[in-house]
């Protein structure tokens, strides 16, 4: 199952290589902007980690991502892997992506006038 997660970068780690295998990875830390946010670390795997390169600190993501779990010397540990990352545009849309057009001028609707000489609404209109 995948997730999606918007937010800013807040931290970028250095890629990490294994000393035994060709395994690496980069991990970096987005801050989400919900009503109480939160640092959220995730993970980009191998060569998934190549697309963090056009990407800094304070920049806008757009992360997909899974939920792995394991057990080890028993103890539970989660990792959320990026598979995608994607950077921001200003209107929230990922880069590079037009979205549909925004309207040059929204028409708003005039206010209803206030008439004295219309009767009076009946104070038992309610639904209910």
């Amino acid at each position: 199952m995948s997730y999606e997660m918007k937010g800013k970068v807040k931290r970028l780690f250095p890629v990490w290589k294994s000393e035994t295998s060709e395994f690496y990875k980069r991990e970096f830390v987005i801050t989400t902007a919900e009503q109480y946010p939160s640092d959220v670390k995730f993970a980009a795997l191998k060569e998934k980690s190549d697309q963090l390169n056009g990407i800094a600190e304070g920049d806008q993501v757009n992360v997909k991502f899974d939920v792995k779990g394991r057990e080890y010397n028993d103890r539970y540990y989660v990792d959320l892997n990026a598979w995608r990352i994607e950077k921001m545009g200003a209107e929230g849309a990922p880069a590079g992506q037009g979205g549909p057009a925004a309207p040059a001028a929204a028409e708003v609707p005039p206010a209803p006038s206030f008439n004295p000489s219309a009767p009076a609404a009946s104070d038992d209109d309610l639904p209910f």
